[in-house]
């Protein structure tokens, strides 16, 4: 099938690059929105014919960055140059891959929370504070005959803590209230 084949990207010694699919000239832009809308190419020296696919795309995200884009923490691209030459550097390049491959599945999902959120709905924010606060209450339990003033012997907390945790849970959800105001007035905006 044709289109299972990439688009060939010439690229000349005065630096042009020819789309051979259009047989028009492009520019690292016109790569960058390829790269967008998922088109696949790869890029050849014109006269040698090696493939310098990757120090295109390295060049386009070089430029990307220099706009003031920074995907790339400087952090990140330190330890990115420590790898090279490292006994650890072959494994880097898979574990990339697989860890922006899930990003990016879990993409959709994050837009659809943020949709809803945007909408008002809040509900998986509270449920995931909801399971928080269980996850905190159930190690506060652990550790509460050490935090009892000496009380090491596992006896049962006072009575008195409950109250406390519902004035936690609904100051949460004050908190949350604000937030989804904040959100609305926000999107009205918009």
């Amino acid at each position: 099938m044709a289109d299972a084949e990439p688009t060939v990207i010439k690229k000349y010694a005065n630096r042009r690059l020819y789309h051979t699919g259009t047989s028009t000239y492009v520019t690292l832009e016109d790569l960058a929105r390829m790269v967008k809308s998922g088109e696949d190419f790869v890029v050849t020296d014109a006269k040698t014919g090696e493939d310098i696919t990757r120090a295109g795309l390295g060049q386009i995200i070089f430029e990307q960055e220099g706009r003031g884009q920074h995907l790339l923490p400087i952090a990140f691209l330190r330890q990115l140059i420590r790898f090279y030459g490292n006994s650890m550097g072959a494994v880097l390049p898979s574990y990339l891959e697989s860890s922006l491959a899930a990003f990016t599945r879990n993409q959709d999902e994050l837009r659809e929370q943020m949709s809803r959120a945007f909408k008002g709905d809040f509900s998986f924010v509270e449920e995931q504070t909801r399971r928080n606060m269980e996850l905190f209450s159930e190690a506060m339990r652990m550790w509460i005959p050490f935090a009892a003033g000496g009380n090491s012997t596992g006896a049962p907390p006072e009575a008195k803590k409950p109250p406390a945790r519902e004035e936690e849970i609904e100051a949460l959800r004050r908190q949350l209230r604000e937030m989804q105001k904040t959100i609305e007035t926000i999107a009205e905006r918009k």
